[in-house]
């Protein structure tokens, strides 16, 4: 293909992906296939000679488009938002045509310091205490992480480093092998699986600390397992607060939490993941008080905030603490301006050496879009989640089961767990809407998550009908069932 035919075919694809966007809510919204479709469908091996694009292009209806879970869909309330946009979607063409790899400064000046001054701005709509922001002279900063699992994962390893190098220094007969063994994390019994797996790979113990009746963690409840594990000589380290827990959008109270572990010398990382978006928000910006005692912060622009997968946003109070843990400077990685004090070298702060010029997406959406055009996404989504939350209270069979605080209503018939999952069975098989569940305390709940740029509240509302049409039919066929037995 060369300059001529890809200005051609560019020019198709953003036609059949605007189309795509454009009339997703006729397609189907979870897909019908089979385990196994997709490898009869296409040949076993690679063609020997080239074929052409018209060739490949028929081929997306035929062979993927049937496969497709359409996750921005106006009927797709599972999991959380995965966001998207126009601007967002043309960066990225940006983004892969100058195709640079951003490993350091030298690699890619622009890629480099457009990330930098897009996570102070990004920092400054929340409201970010000065600490964290690169700013001219700062010690701390932001970087652009793949997905939030990733943001834990370093914060744990940097916090992981600096309590070892720490222990040593008072502690000099210790080896490292013996400080790692005495490590602990901790994290909320309602956190992310993610926090697990972060402490899974960095080789330390990790802990849950029981969430109070509203699925938070308290000051008292950390502190509890804190002296438990101290007297048993074990090395607190780490803990996880989360803002916005996936099962039930849930707050861990960080003005309890950030005093005991800046007191204890433990690092405090919080994941926001999805609900730190909201954040932008004057009236929500209270749930993020406190954050003034954590070593490290994270949020994903790509859940909430209009741009695409993958933009995980993530700073941190001392830079240096990350560089600290991951540098490595073999000679074909130098350039002769790393010790102007001047550039950041993104590599220190991240698991892969090379990364995408990923603040290309942030610059189009955050100047597009503008502050405000953003706040009223966010605000959207609440009204239209209190909007579903109503339409549930006034059916007397369901019950409410969280606090709806943003774009989360958990909610679930009144009855046992194996009626909730037949629900939940009847609603996924029908294919009109996708759902997904979690557990609070032992009961089986459903999560309606507002998720699509599109959705509206006609949406909501047939989501709601086809939700209650599922649950008398069921409702009627287990009186049928009980009353035959």
């Amino acid at each position: 293909m060369d300059a001529a035919e890809f200005r051609k075919r560019g020019k198709e694809m953003v036609d059949y992906v605007a189309d795509y966007l454009e009339k997703i809510d006729k397609r189907q919204v979870f897909p019908d296939v089979e385990p196994g479709y997709l490898r009869p469908l296409i040949p076993d091996c690679a063609p020997q000679d080239p074929e052409s694009f018209e060739d490949v292009f028929k081929d997306i209806e035929k062979i993927i488009m049937p496969g497709v879970t359409h996750w921005h869909s106006p009927y797709f309330f599972a999991y959380f938002p995965a966001a998207s946009s126009f601007p967002a979607l043309l960066a990225d063409m940006l983004c892969g045509g100058i195709g640079c790899v951003g490993f350091s400064w030298a690699a890619s000046p622009a890629c480099t310091e457009l990330e930098t001054v897009m996570l102070d701005w990004l920092g400054k709509m929340i409201n970010l205490p000065e600490e964290f922001l690169a700013g001219k002279d700062g010690q701390g900063g932001g970087v652009i992480q793949g997905s939030a699992s990733e943001a834990t994962l370093i914060s744990l390893l940097a916090a992981r480093t600096k309590t070892i190098r720490r222990v040593q220094s008072e502690n000099p007969e210790l080896t490292e092998a013996e400080i790692m063994g005495r490590l602990v994390a901790y994290a909320s019994d309602q956190a992310h699986s993610s926090v697990e797996r972060a402490a899974l790979i960095g080789g330390v113990k990790i802990k849950n600390v029981s969430s109070d009746d509203k699925f938070t963690v308290c000051g008292s409840a950390l502190k509890k397992v804190l002296d438990e594990d101290k007297a048993s000589g074990l090395i607190p380290f780490f803990f996880c607060a989360t803002l916005g827990t996936t099962p039930c959008c849930s707050f861990d109270r960080l003005l309890e939490l950030g005093p005991i572990c800046n007191k204890e010398n433990i690092w405090m990382h919080i994941d926001a993941a999805y609900a730190g978006s909201a954040f932008i928000c004057p009236e929500f910006r209270h749930l993020l008080n406190g954050v003034e005692f954590a070593d490290s912060f994270n949020f994903n622009p790509h859940k909430w905030l209009l741009v695409n997968f993958d933009c995980s946003a993530m700073w941190v109070k001392k830079r240096s603490d990350l560089i600290g843990a991951f540098k490595l400077e073999p000679l074909y990685l130098q350039h002769h301006h790393q010790e102007s004090g001047l550039v950041t070298d993104y590599r220190h702060w991240q698991i892969p050496l090379g990364r995408r010029f990923r603040s290309l997406k942030l610059w189009f959406v955050l100047r597009m879009y503008g502050v405000t055009g953003l706040q009223e996404h966010i605000r959207k989504h609440i009204r239209l989640s209190h909007q579903f939350e109503h339409l549930v209270l006034q059916d007397e069979r369901f019950e409410i089961c969280a606090e709806v605080v943003l774009g989360l209503v958990c909610f679930r018939l009144k009855g046992s767990n194996e009626l909730n999952k037949a629900l939940l069975k009847s609603i996924n098989e029908a294919k009109k809407i996708h759902l997904v569940p979690c557990y609070l305390r032992e009961k089986f709940v459903l999560r309606f998550a507002v998720c699509s740029r599109t959705v509206e509240s006609t949406h909501v509302k047939f989501a709601w009908q086809h939700i209650s049409q599922l649950a008398t039919d069921l409702l009627q066929t287990w009186e049928h069932d009980d009353h035959q037995q």
